[in-house]
């Protein structure tokens, strides 16, 4: 049996993600640019929502990129 451990959101339980906020959004991507899973950046369901959706509309807007290639 799974134990329920209470974790507490790194946002503010009222704050809204923007896709402008990019030092946020990347805060929240892996090296190669993908999104970190809710589990290990300890968020909300709806935080993980908009924080998704965040990522997506600011990499058609190109303010992030869709992958990140490693330079070597």
């Amino acid at each position: 049996m799974r134990s329920i451990k209470n974790q507490s959101s790194p946002i503010e339980p009222g704050y809204i993600i923007r896709y402008r906020d990019i030092e946020l959004l990347r805060s929240f991507l892996r090296d190669q640019g993908k999104i970190l899973p809710r589990r290990s950046t300890h968020l909300t369901v709806k935080q993980q929502k908009q924080l998704s959706k965040a990522v997506k509309r600011a990499r058609m807007l190109k303010l992030l990129p869709y992958v990140i290639k490693d330079e070597e």
